[in-house]
């Protein structure tokens, strides 16, 4: 039976290969056409796996502080790890900037939610579908 700490590797070694797959499909997206449908499958595909990616590092970082109640590994070890995933952490943020990839960012500033003004919440509570679409009209009016 596997450990933690050998399946902690193992999940990391799997997070390192996904990586090396992102950064060749960057590559290959210079090989392609500026716009058009297989270009958007290909530029797709690459923003899935760097959130999968960005779940798995999530997921490591979690586990890597209960690695050592559950399998004796040493300070030195701790800290190697920790290093690894740094890293791997940052070349994985550095592939979503070369996508401009939002996922990366302030969540908050994502959802919008904290930058819309009062008055406008407040414009709106009241209101109905009917009045909201009657509201959107005369906005977009001008």
């Amino acid at each position: 039976m596997a450990s933690s700490s050998d399946s902690w590797m193992k999940e990391f070694n799997e997070a390192s290969k996904l990586a090396d797959d992102i950064n060749a499909r960057l590559g290959e997206r210079s090989s392609l056409p500026p716009s058009g449908p297989e270009t958007q499958r290909h530029l797709s595909a690459i923003r899935r796996k760097i959130t999968i990616l960005g779940t798995r590092l999530d997921s490591l970082e979690n586990l890597l502080p209960k690695l050592p109640s559950r399998q004796p590994i040493t300070e030195k070890e701790l800290h190697r790890r920790q290093d690894m995933l740094v890293n791997l952490r940052s070349k994985s943020n550095q592939m979503a900037s070369a996508l401009n990839m939002s996922r990366f960012g302030n969540r908050g500033d994502l959802l919008g939610q904290d930058n819309k003004p009062v008055s406008e919440i407040n414009r709106t509570a009241g209101l109905d579908n009917y009045g909201l679409v009657g509201l959107q009209r005369q906005i977009m009016k001008g």
